[in-house]
């Protein structure tokens, strides 16, 4: 079966971005970002795939999950960041023709579209964000990867939103911890 990662940066107060969606303040170079690349390439949007020399392979995942607003923040950029994967955005209030090619817009229950993918073939699930979306496929993800980054936010988007859909806490083993030199530590934590 399928699994389902979210794997995200996030600030020591455990936010992904600022109140206005800016995640700017999070590191763009340094080793902990090599690493990234060097780890997660198929994580890595397309327009920057011939500057880092790298080719994503699809070993890792083949999907990628977002919300409708953290499909938005790369508008400047593209409107079809991960043509190497499937492309899935959830909305209620957008439709396709909002999007770009290659990219699906769905307003299905998000617990359901995830349990329909993991039923069917293919590598992983990348839930790439936002909180709230998260914070919807809680019960549903499988793994954690977590790049906390030695910043405070002190408010902003939550890693899993304002109103996760959790019924009682959650508890996650830690698989892997790596601490790097730009002071980034990255943490994979599986469903206990």
């Amino acid at each position: 079966m399928r699994t389902l990662t979210y794997l995200v940066a996030t600030s020591l107060d455990g936010f992904i971005a600022a109140p206005d969606g800016d995640f700017s303040a999070f590191p763009v170079d340094g080793d902990s970002v090599a690493a990234h690349v060097r780890d997660h390439p198929d994580t890595i949007p397309a327009f920057a795939h011939g500057v880092l020399g790298i080719e994503p392979t699809g070993a890792e995942f083949d999907t990628v999950l977002m919300g409708w607003s953290t499909y938005a923040a790369g508008f400047a950029v593209t409107r079809s960041p991960y043509p190497h994967l499937r492309q899935i955005v959830f909305s209620r209030t957008r439709a396709a023709a909002d999007a770009g090619a290659g990219v699906e817009v769905v307003d299905a229950d998000p617990l359901d579209v995830v349990r329909d993918l993991k039923a069917g073939p293919g590598t992983g699930i990348w839930l790439c964000g936002g909180g709230r979306l998260a914070g919807a496929l809680l019960p549903a993800i499988d793994e954690l990867v977590l790049k906390i980054n030695p910043i405070v936010f002190g408010r902003g988007i939550p890693l899993f939103g304002p109103d996760p859909s959790i019924a009682e806490a959650r508890a996650w083993k830690l698989a892997e911890s790596e601490r790097f030199d730009d002071g980034v530590v990255r943490q994979r934590l599986v469903a206990a």
